[in-house]
């Protein structure tokens, strides 16, 4: 009955949005549906009863679908984790995961129906905000589906949700699709070659008392208010979490960051930053300063995706100066430092330690610039749209028999909006696989999933990159349909006269990697400046001035005040 309900909804908006727009030329479904991924899932969702429908109709329909669906699931994942099913340990685990990512799914597929419902056409960071959204949506269903897949296979929650999570992400994808084809056109600047544009954060200091100075050019960094974490008690809070906890719900951008400085030590946390808590800066005394680590691994019962020292999924998320780290070994398996899910998030001059699954670079937008990461098998992955900038990327010795892969990027949606890029960056070993006579093979990357986008632009690569370059996943899975690209590096390992010639592989112009640089691959001109972050883009140098923030210690500023700024010509 209740689906019978949920249907009948549907159809109800469906005849709503059609006579509320008819601006867009009328289309069957079969004709839209031939250019999504699943063209004969698409033909049986649709309603095809209206010869005035427009594909803007379509896709509204969907992603009313999509909601639905979503709430199913979700109802579905919260039944079995109440007490009573029996479940092993890790099956709760990765449903404890699915349960966070089918709830942002349908706040994901809420805003993205906010941003169609009242327009036929999306321009800008508008049309870049809801492909990403919806690329998201695909790879928080994939994640969970994916934790789901390696519990015991005994698992009632396991044999009733795979089903559901196959459908539901056809779903996402024709979604996906009908948005991308009927309200984005072209939206970046494609093209356009190679620039530079520059802005500086300057490094932190500590004065005689304490005091933080942070000097940021050209002056668009607001921020509201800073606390201090030290564990001797001498700053407002001793952990990280309850400095997390303290900060406001909801923030915007232009209210400004809520700046916790965590003053140099080691944090034996394991930190989570909720999506409500947006727009935070973190800033620590340097990397080896101030340092985050925890232990998990999937060896002992973690999933993947629960096993990051340190998560994050509030938008506007900036790190400065720390240290993450994984300590649970290569012996350990999957161990991750960081997972990242936040949207326009930024990581400068951080340090990312790990062997396997190092870096989760999960989903959103993402910028990383001059950071330094280490570990072994897959130790990039996930499938955000990433540039990492003047990052050093260091592989290190992993266990015997095992090989080293730099990335392992999972897009698998060909309307995703995703991908890694790395430019003017340096792939060195570390100094234990430096200084070991065992040898090893190091590779640029391998498909994780079957539409794998990865670039490397203007790097220096040593001589520990095999001559192919790139590695296989299994057998020939996604050799043609994966992109991967060079473009314009340099060292002992960036030579491509022996590298693989899979279909996906390619050797890039000027032209092309122009589409993985941080104006165009992740929209960066519209958002990095009010980090205060360097970072190379497209456009022209902007002029401003010097603005001088004042982190004073939150316990010895007034109740009421604000962060001091001066502006210096």
């Amino acid at each position: 009955m209740a689906t019978m309900q949920s249907t009948a909804c549907v159809f109800s908006f469906f005849l709503l949005i059609l006579h509320t727009f008819s601006s867009s030329a009328s289309a069957s479904p079969d004709t839209e549906c031939n250019n999504t991924p699943h063209p004969n899932f698409c033909k049986s969702m649709l309603p095809n009863n209206n010869k005035s429908a427009t594909i803007n109709d379509y896709g509204r329909f969907s992603i009313q679908r999509s909601i639905l669906t979503s709430r199913s699931l979700l109802n579905l994942i919260n039944n079995y984790l109440k007490p009573g099913h029996g479940l092993p340990e890790t099956t709760i685990r990765a449903l404890e995961d699915c349960q966070l990512l089918t709830n942002l799914n349908l706040d994901f597929l809420s805003s993205t129906l906010q941003k169609i419902s009242s327009e036929n056409s999306l321009q800008g960071l508008q049309a870049d905000d809801a492909q990403t959204l919806l690329s998201a949506i695909l790879t928080n269903q994939q994640t969970c589906s994916d934790g789901l897949q390696v519990t015991p296979t005994a698992s009632s929650a396991k044999s009733a949700l795979l089903a559901p999570l196959s459908n539901g992400s056809m779903l996402y994808s024709v979604s996906l699709a009908l948005v991308k084809h009927g309200w984005i056109h072209n939206y970046t600047n494609r093209g356009r070659g190679l620039s530079e544009r520059h802005f500086t954060f300057s490094k932190m200091w500590r004065g005689r008392h304490g005091r933080k100075l942070l000097q940021i050019l050209p002056g668009d960094v607001q921020v509201s208010d800073t606390v201090t974490v030290n564990p001797d008690g001498s700053g407002n809070f001793t952990t990280i979490n309850d400095a997390v906890a303290a900060a406001p719900n909801n923030t915007v951008a232009n209210s400004g960051y809520f700046v916790i400085y965590v003053v140099a030590g080691v944090y034996e946390e394991y930190v989570s930053i909720a999506k409500n808590k947006q727009y935070l800066m973190m800033v620590g005394d340097g990397i080896n300063q101030t340092i985050i680590t925890g232990n998990r691994s999937v060896v002992d019962n973690s999933t993947t995706f629960n096993s990051a020292t340190f998560a994050v999924v509030a938008q506007g998320f900036v790190a400065v100066d720390i240290t993450f780290r994984n300590t649970a070994g290569a012996v350990k398996h999957q161990a991750v430092a960081v997972r990242n899910g936040a949207d326009l998030s930024t990581f400068y001059s951080c340090s990312f330690e790990g062997y396997q699954d190092t870096l989760y670079t999960h989903s959103m937008r993402q910028f990383y610039r001059e950071c330094d990461i280490y570990g072994t098998v897959d130790f990039i992955f996930g499938n955000a749209a990433v540039v990492f900038q003047s990052c050093n990327l260091y592989a290190r010795l992993p266990l015997q028999g095992q090989f080293n892969a730099l990335t392992a990027q999972g897009r698998t949606d060909i309307n995703q909006n995703t991908g890694t890029s790395i430019q003017n960056c340096s792939i060195k070993a570390a100094s234990d696989l430096a200084s070991s006579n065992t040898t090893v093979q190091t590779y640029l990357g391998r498909p994780w999933k079957e539409y794998s986008r990865t670039v490397y632009m203007q790097s220096f690569m040593d001589s520990l990159i095999n001559p192919a370059g790139w590695s296989i996943w299994s057998g020939d899975f996604a050799l043609s349909t994966l992109y991967y690209a060079e473009y314009n590096n340099t060292g002992p390992g960036s030579n491509t006269t022996n590298r693989v010639t899979w279909p996906g592989y390619h050797i890039i112009n000027a032209t092309d990697a122009a589409n993985f640089t941080v104006s165009n691959f992740i929209s960066g001109d519209n958002w990095l400046l009010a980090t205060g972050v360097p970072f190379t883009g497209d456009k022209p140098q902007s002029k401003g001035g010097v603005w001088k923030v004042s982190l004073t210690p939150y316990n010895r500023m007034p109740s009421n005040s604000r962060c001091m700024m001066s502006k210096n010509s």
